[in-house]
């Protein structure tokens, strides 16, 4: 059990039956008490809700199981992944990956969070490097600080690229923000 003062963003908590993950966190002070107004997650719908609770309310932290898992494919709405120990496969489904499907390449690494043996997340590395598969063409003169063209990258996902990026360059993007960082070849 954590009390409200111990919450931070990331942070899991079981709260009736379900799993959220704490986005925001906010501590109202009030004339007799003190609140906290909590933005959450379902970790395994992947809506958010807010709710309010007392300052002295207690929450049950939930304890996550991270394995290394290899991310094989995705059939629909399922996301295959196999325990690079055991090699067991397992599901998860899009609604609980949420913006991560948008990173995952097909043999990748990652950990694989689980709580009493059922998945329900992974970490991404905070770096991808991933292939340019349709942009604008380059000019001969583009810099990096002259603007940027919508690309699509191998993932499907689209981002925005500094101009003298071309169709089949490799770049790195930031998976926190689903920002360019930088070309590698």
């Amino acid at each position: 059990m954590i009390g409200s003062g111990e919450l931070r963003k990331g942070i899991i908590i079981e709260l009736e039956d379900k799993l959220y993950q704490v986005i925001d966190y906010q501590h109202v002070k009030m004339k007799r008490t003190a609140l906290v107004r909590l933005k959450l997650r379902d970790i395994r719908a992947g809506h958010s809700i807010e709710r309010t609770f007392q300052g002295t309310e207690k929450f049950i932290r939930a304890r996550l199981d991270l394995r290394s898992m290899q991310y094989l494919y995705n059939d629909g709405e399922l996301y295959y992944f196999m325990d690079e120990e055991t090699f067991e496969q397992m599901t998860i489904n899009a609604s609980q990956l949420g913006d991560s499907v948008n990173y995952l390449k097909e043999g990748m690494s990652l950990q694989v969070s689980s709580y009493k043996g059922e998945l329900v997340g992974v970490e991404l590395p905070i770096a991808i490097e991933l292939q340019v598969v349709d942009t604008g063409p380059g000019f001969k003169g583009d810099t990096a600080t002259a603007g940027n063209k919508p690309a699509t990258l191998e993932t499907g996902i689209t981002i925005q690229v500094p101009l003298f990026v071309n169709k089949g360059d490799i770049i790195k993007v930031d998976t926190r923000t689903g920002s360019y960082l930088e070309r590698i070849s």
